[in-house]
């Protein structure tokens, strides 16, 4: 444990903003996976709704700093390409 009053500040800091981003990035999966429930349903509309929204919340999350810009890339790709393979 740290001896430092600032430092343990910086901890406990840390600690919420740890908690805050753990969410944040539990929710970008939620939102991958609702397209992919979307698409094994074969509902066209409701794919691109939820593509949208997934997309949107990626780039966020990657702006803020919680996820790293290649991985944002990397997972909106991902998704899109599911996407894509509705109707076909």
């Amino acid at each position: 444990m740290a001896n430092l009053k600032s430092s343990k500040k910086d901890i406990r800091r840390s600690s919420k903003k740890t908690e805050v981003n753990k969410g944040v990035r539990t929710s970008l999966k939620t939102y991958v996976k609702k397209v992919r429930v979307a698409v094994e349903a074969g509902d066209k509309d409701q794919v691109q709704a939820n593509l949208k929204q997934a997309v949107k919340n990626i780039d966020k999350a990657a702006q803020r700093g919680i996820i790293h810009k290649n991985q944002a890339a990397r997972r909106k790709s991902r998704a899109a390409k599911l996407a894509n393979s509705v109707g076909k």
